[in-house]
């Protein structure tokens, strides 16, 4: 899924996408974009499945609701009719339902989950536990209702962070840690046969920092090997620059008019004091050095070769309200 160097927006490409893995190194907002992306694909009167991986309980922290059981619930209503529900998986939930529904071991399963079986089995085939949450993810992307309609019109998932993500989504390797055969294997190759479609994107969010561009750069390469699909680089936390573009360069080497900054402040009225003054010298300083090494940056992305979309720092905080601002924002760029 390439693009022309420096392209932006949902390219017709992510259109086509039904199933949207989200990752990032931590800290750049991985959950809270998921969750604006997933809003913003509910809007139009289109329902969506929020699903969450690692038992962080960080969808009912963001939504301020109780922590979540396994089961996919109604979460809120999206803009124009849409519907955002959320699902909380654990591998244990997990295995029980491949039980019940592939070996008709309802009860023996629980009793297995009694004695410890589930995790000495998924600690015996660390691949097991990935490919039963995949497997939980396909099924809830193919699913569809009586009149032949998808049950979800997309599924998106809060998933591990960059250094994790292509081991999650490798279930092709993971099938090697498992039976050779039977339903949980032909469940996994299905799972294989969808990460690999045009129906699934792995978005990569990363914030205007060296660390974060650099695992999303090393994060793109891996999914290329593994022949996985990357998607859009969704820049997070973006602030404007406050400075004229010909004046950047100047003020991040320090060279600063402090006389015509003076001459400007007492014709605006404002006669400062000079220790406050120098202060807000120095704060343009700084300024134009963040603006300098973002620029920097962005044109690093650049390398990655994939559709880009900047997302405006929200200052107030991470509320539900942000939430939907972000989703109107991602509506804007073409999110549909």
């Amino acid at each position: 899924m390439t693009t022309p160097l420096g392209a932006s927006g949902w390219t017709k490409e992510l259109r086509r996408a039904r199933l949207h893995f989200v990752t990032g190194k931590g800290g750049t907002g991985k959950t809270t974009v998921a969750a604006s992306l997933a809003l913003a694909l509910a809007s139009g009167g289109r329902r969506v499945l929020l699903v969450e991986v690692e038992g962080r309980q960080g969808i009912a922290q963001l939504f301020d609701t109780e922590p979540m059981p396994y089961g996919e619930r109604h979460l809120v209503s999206a803009p124009d009719g849409g519907e955002l529900c959320a699902l909380h998986l654990d591998a244990e939930a997990a295995l029980l339902e491949y039980f019940e529904m592939f070996y008709n071991l309802g009860f023996a399963g629980r009793t297995l989950r009694r004695m410890g079986a589930i995790e000495f089995a998924t600690t015996l085939a660390p691949g097991l536990r990935d490919v039963l949450l995949t497997g939980k993810i396909k099924e809830c992307v193919t699913r569809r209702e009586s009149d032949g309609r998808h049950s979800y019109d997309h599924v998106v998932v809060d998933s591990p962070p960059t250094g994790r993500v292509v081991k999650f989504l490798d279930v092709t390797r993971a099938l090697s840690d498992i039976t050779k055969s039977g339903p949980i294997r032909g469940q996994a190759e299905g799972v294989v046969k969808l990460l690999h479609s045009p129906e699934t994107a792995v978005h990569l969010v990363t914030l205007l920092e060296e660390m974060p561009i650099r695992e999303t750069l090393e994060a793109v390469d891996d999914m290329v090997d593994a022949k996985l699909r990357p998607g859009a680089v969704l820049i997070n936390r973006v602030r404007p620059p406050r400075l004229p573009a010909r004046s950047v360069t100047a003020a991040a080497d320090g060279r600063v008019n402090t006389s015509r900054v003076r001459s400007g402040m007492e014709a605006a009225g404002l006669d400062l004091a000079p220790e406050v003054l120098d202060g807000l010298v120095d704060e343009t300083v700084e300024h134009a050095i963040r603006v300098t090494a973002e620029r920097s940056a962005m044109e690093q992305l650049g390398e990655a070769n994939q559709p880009r979309i900047e997302i405006q720092d929200v200052t107030e905080g991470i509320d539900v309200a942000a939430l939907y601002e972000i989703a109107d924002l991602l509506v804007e760029k073409g999110v549909r």
